[in-house]
């Protein structure tokens, strides 16, 4: 379908498509990498650095994926990243018993997610502004948490042998029908609609209305406002999905699918208070109890040490979860208000490159476990957190942070 005939409405369906595939590309290996570990042996070590070097993949394309929106337009950025993904997952499909091909391919779903998430939410915000900019991290963080539950049922009802086989051939399909829906639906042309309104005096005797504030644009600001909240999004998310569902498996002679329930719980709060959020426009002072949400879920992993129980597990899931839903709202609107529209797509990569810090968390956590033990790294993890709830704080109060 041609640009000129393109409907704005289609062509959105079209880029919650590919967010919806990029976030279940990027995390039904949650589910897996359970199967890895405990039916084919692989060290916990390994298997969670499987999951995070995923990251090392993102880092340049988010970066690159946003310069290209910006340059190019979103289209060409998030078509190819969603097929790199679609590749990625192939190899891991057939050869992922390589340490290898596990690695490097977990590396290229990396490198294909990063182009479509920020090429994708600059496409977003272009055709329905902050509106789309928040849908796009809502249908985003669906993905994310559809793509374990999936994984994780499949891996409960079927044999390890398929378990570890049926989870991409769903990822693949997914990826080429947003491919595919997209060739139909096409794209809008990229143009910035300007209103004037002329001024009117006001009536006799009826004072004037004050101007509304101008809000100064700049990448720097919206990085040093989206940034604290950034760094919380999946560092609260993998520690649920990845860390607490690891440790309370111990008390299942299977835990192949807590990562799902994680995902269930720590994601459905996530949305959850997402789209409350959306729909009752929480204010920038919801980023701040976002980090102490952070903070406390971090707490309670600490306080469940090695082998939580199923109540701290919960609890905490809950609140790590709303600190997702929240630290990611809010940075994309601080993102999406104080960003100049012509670096919107380069400023969207590097605020998204804060939030997948979180994804390097589960390996550095297990490989610190054998020095300082479980718990030490949650709580300095939880003081960091509450430094970025004081510091939204202050820029609120000095009137730094200050949106529509």
């Amino acid at each position: 379908m041609s640009a000129g005939k393109s409907s704005p409405n289609i062509v959105f369906a079209s880029v919650i498509a590919f967010l919806i595939s990029a976030g279940w590309a990027a995390n039904h290996f949650a589910s897996v990498l359970v199967v890895l570990r405990e039916d084919w042996e692989m060290s916990t070590l390994l298997v969670n650095s499987a999951y995070g070097i995923y990251a090392l993949g993102l880092f340049p394309c988010l970066i690159a994926g946003g310069l290209v929106a910006d340059r190019f337009g979103s289209r060409p950025a998030v078509l190819l990243g969603s097929t790199v993904a679609m590749l990625g997952n192939a190899a891991l499909m057939f050869w992922q018993q390589n340490t290898v091909v596990l690695l490097t391919a977990r590396f290229v779903i990396g490198l294909g997610v990063g182009l479509v998430v920020s090429a994708g939410t600059a496409w977003a915000g272009r055709l329905r502004g902050a509106s789309g900019t928040t849908l796009a991290g809502i249908f985003l963080t669906s993905g994310f948490m559809l793509g374990p539950i999936a994984s994780g049922i499949i891996a409960h009802l079927v044999s390890a042998h398929y378990a570890i086989y049926i989870p991409y051939i769903a990822s693949i399909a997914l990826s080429v029908a947003a491919i595919m829906y997209s060739f139909r639906a096409g794209d809008v042309p990229n143009f910035h609609e300007v209103q004037v309104v002329p001024e009117q005096d006001a009536p006799a005797g009826v004072e004037a209305e004050a101007p509304a504030p101008v809000i100064e644009k700049s990448g720097a600001k919206a990085l040093f406002t989206a940034f604290p909240m950034g760094l919380w999004v999946f560092a609260s998310m993998t520690s649920a999905v990845v860390v607490l569902a690891g440790r309370v498996g111990n008390h299942f002679e299977s835990s192949a699918f807590m990562p799902g329930v994680a995902a269930v719980v720590a994601f459905g709060s996530g949305l959850i208070i997402q789209a409350l959020g959306r729909h009752f426009h929480f204010g920038p002072v919801s980023g701040v109890i976002g980090a102490v949400c952070s903070a406390t879920g971090f707490v309670l992993t600490a306080l469940g040490g090695a082998t939580p129980s199923l109540v701290v597990f919960v609890v905490a899931a809950i609140f790590l979860g709303l600190a997702y839903g929240l630290c990611l709202r809010e940075g994309l609107l601080d993102v999406d208000t104080f960003s100049p529209p012509e670096k919107r797509g380069s400023v969207i990569g590097v605020y998204y490159v804060a939030t997948y810090i979180g994804f390097g968390f589960p390996p550095l956590i297990e490989w610190l476990d054998g020095y300082v033990g479980p718990s030490p790294p949650y709580w300095v993890l939880a003081s960091l957190a509450l430094v970025s709830a004081v510091i939204r704080t202050v820029q609120i109060r000095s009137g730094y942070l200050v949106r529509k």
